[in-house]
């Protein structure tokens, strides 16, 4: 299964994952809590884990073309939340 990750470097890394997880709620399946989350996508799945430092996503897909359609559709909702400061995502 191919994964990809990213740690995000923000102190507002909880704020985030919660406003990430309310967003797709009523549209996914999702677990969260205020530091962790598992978001199931039809792309594939996201988890999320967030600390006073950074937000760190891990992403998996049963098909590596999915993959790059994933971060995509993650980076846009988060930096969408994050519109008071640049990000920057790293992905490996």
């Amino acid at each position: 299964m191919p994964e990809s990750r990213a740690v995000v470097p923000t102190p507002h890394a909880s704020r985030y994952l919660q406003q990430l997880c309310k967003h797709w709620s009523h549209r996914f399946e999702i677990e969260s809590s205020a530091t962790l989350a598992r978001i199931a996508l039809p792309l594939g799945e996201t988890r999320l884990s967030a600390d006073a430092e950074a937000l760190t996503i891990d992403l998996s897909a049963d098909d590596a073309a999915r993959l790059p359609g994933l971060r995509d559709v993650v980076v846009r909702h988060v930096e969408r939340f994050a519109f008071r400061e640049t990000l920057s995502f790293q992905w490996s």
